[in-house]
Order: C-alpha cells, then sequence, then structure tokens
C-alpha cells in the first residue's frame, strides 16, 4: 500500500507523460498497485499535438496575462480613486474586473507550465481544486454581466429613477449575489463530478481542469448525475443570457424612441461596450458548456478555453475603456496629478 506522499511524488514525476490510450505495464503483483497510483493523478496533455506552435502560445499567453493584470488592475485603481466614477455601473466593472484578474490567474500559471513539456500531473485533489475555483469564477462572470445589464438598462429606460433604483445596498446586494451564485454553482457541479467514476489512464486533453473534458474520461452513461450537471450548466448560462437580452431589448426599444440624436448616441455608446464583452464572452462559454459530453472535440475546445480564460479578460478592459469619457477623462486627471507633482 502506497502512503500518500508516495501517491503525491509519482503525480509530480515529471516522467510519467503518458497518451490518452497508453497502458502502463508493470511486473506481475506490482501493476494492481501501479494503477491504483495512476488513479489518484490526472495527467493534462495541453497543446502537446502541436509541439511547433507552443513557444507561440507561450509569448502570446503571457502577454495577454500581463494585460489582464495591469489593464483591470488600472480600471479598478481609476474608479476606486476618482470621485466621477463612483457610480454603480464603474462598481460593478470592478467586480467584473477583480473576477477577471482571478480567473485567469485560477488557468494561465497552469497553462504556461504546461507549454513548456509534453503534459504535466495533478493529483486528484488539486484537480477538482483547480475546476471548482476556475468555474466559479467564470460562473461568477455570468451572472456578473447579467447584473450589469439590468443596471445599464435602468440608466437608459428610467434615468430619472435611476438614482433611487441604483442604490449603494442594491448595488452591494447584486455584486453578492453574483459571487455567491457563481460559486455555489460550481460547488455543485464539483460534488457531482465527484460522485462519478473515471475511467482508465488519466490522460486530459486539455491545458487544465475543465468539467467538459473530465465528463470524457466517465465510464459509461452518466445517467442522472449527468443531466443534472447539464441543468446547472443551462442554469448559470441560459438565465443570466435571458436577462441580458431582455434588457438589451428594453434598452433598444427605449433607445428608438428617444427623439434627440445625441441622447441616442450617448445610450448606445453606454451599452455598445458591455453587449460587446458579452458576446465574446458567452458565445465561446455557451459552446464549451451547453455540447453534449458525446459531441464535444477535446481539439476545438481546448482552443475556445483559450478564448474566454485567456483573451477575453485581456480585452475587457480596452473593451470598457475605449470609447469611455468618464474613464479616460478620470485617466487624464491622474496623470496631470502625476505630472504636477513631478513639478
Amino acid at each position: 500500500m502506497e502512503t500518500s506522499n508516495q501517491l503525491t511524488d509519482n503525480c509530480l514525476d515529471s516522467s510519467l507523460s503518458i497518451h490518452l490510450n497508453q497502458k502502463v505495464v508493470q511486473p506481475s503483483g506490482v501493476e494492481q498497485e501501479t494503477n491504483h497510483s495512476l488513479s489518484e493523478c490526472f495527467f493534462l496533455l495541453g497543446f502537446s499535438d502541436w509541439p511547433s506552435l507552443q513557444p507561440l502560445l507561450f509569448a502570446l499567453i503571457l502577454f495577454c496575462y500581463l494585460l489582464t493584470l495591469v489593464g483591470n488592475s488600472a480600471l479598478v485603481f481609476l474608479a476606486v480613486r476618482d470621485p466621477h466614477l463612483h457610480a454603480p455601473m464603474y462598481y460593478f466593472l470592478c467586480h467584473l474586473a477583480l473576477v477577471d484578474v482571478c480567473f485567469t490567474t485560477s488557468v494561465v500559471p497552469l497553462l504556461l507550465a504546461n507549454l513548456w513539456g509534453w503534459a504535466r500531473a495533478l493529483s486528484r485533489a488539486g484537480c477538482m481544486t483547480q475546476l471548482y475555483i476556475s468555474l466559479a469564477l467564470g460562473s461568477t462572470e455570468c451572472v456578473l454581466l447579467a447584473v450589469m445589464a439590468l443596471d445599464r438598462s435602468a440608466a437608459v429606460c428610467r434615468p430619472l429613477h435611476y438614482t433611487a433604483l441604483a442604490s449603494p445596498s442594491l448595488c452591494r446586494a447584486l455584486a453578492a449575489a453574483s459571487w455567491l451564485g457563481g460559486f455555489t454553482n460550481s460547488l455543485a457541479q464539483t460534488i457531482l463530478l465527484g460522485t462519478r467514476q473515471l475511467c482508465g489512464p488519466r490522460g486530459v486533453d486539455h491545458f487544465i481542469c475543465e468539467l467538459p473534458a473530465l465528463l470524457k474520461l466517465a465510464c459509461g452513461g452518466g445517467g442522472t448525475v449527468e443531466q443534472q450537471m447539464f441543468a446547472a450548466r443551462v442554469v448559470i448560462l441560459l438565465v443570466p443570457c435571458s436577462v441580458i437580452l431582455v434588457s438589451y431589448g428594453t434598452v433598444g426599444g427605449a433607445v428608438w424612441r428617444m427623439k434627440s440624436q445625441t441622447g441616442r448616441r450617448k445610450a448606445m455608446g453606454t451599452c455598445s461596450s458591455h453587449l460587446t464583452a458579452v458576446c465574446l464572452f458567452y458565445g465561446s462559454a455557451i459552446y464549451t458548456y451547453l455540447q453534449p459530453t458525446h459531441s464535444y472535440s477535446q481539439g476545438q475546445g481546448k482552443f475556445v478555453s483559450l478564448f474566454y480564460t485567456v483573451v477575453t479578460p485581456a480585452l475587457n478592459p480596452i473593451i470598457y475603456t475605449l470609447r469611455n469619457k468618464e474613464v479616460k477623462g478620470a485617466a487624464k486627471r491622474f496623470l496631470g496629478t502625476v505630472e504636477w507633482r513631478q513639478r
């Protein structure tokens, strides 16, 4: 019987790089023990099918990660520092920036390490922890984007009552509900996955422990458990998405009824950046998580996952500041203060 330390050493041993269908051959009498050891490990195969692409991916992903850290941190700094940005829109935007930084950080370090080798091993506990954290943060972003759409709808459709509607206490409650909903959904999904028996060599054809890739390793039909997991994914993706569609349908009607061209441009400018972020995030997330397990393509899935875990968080600060006069004004005021102090 191997000790827990021996199992950990086996999982961290870089020599245990395996194929999805590779069989571990050991002398008689040791085979069962070794298979038990490997059953506690997951081997992330990453982009090993494209070895020539790995250096380029490493550079691009590192660049996106640094852009995510710098862009989102700067956005939070400006929103906290400048009184002109002390509004519900920027309060929720700060939460989105925080989610993006944490979400990317839960994925990118492991991904960058994976790009240096053929496979990386994780213990079962480590894989489930990584799955729980990344899924919780991704789910939180789903709900938070819906909350932000409701905020924009209230601002455009009921401008005279917006200040009363978007009270600080309500904003805090909605932000807390986004985090709680995301982590609750992830906990349910992770627990349900833990009840499934996983078969064979644990070669995960992905760069992270992601739910669709892990479900590919499940033994036999999932039955009720897999249906419950799919229902949870439908709720966390399609319910917020429906809220967003209804909110922007209301915004579109309000804009259509506006007589002032200036008012129309201002309303569309306020909402277009958020709508762009929603399309980028939800398009890739729905493709990944709402496919039936048997039709999920792991090769395509890796690149789609790369988009919403790495690229979208890097683009969000650019999307929200490129056409936002208030954020650009706050940046100019800050730079002006820095220049004045240096004189």
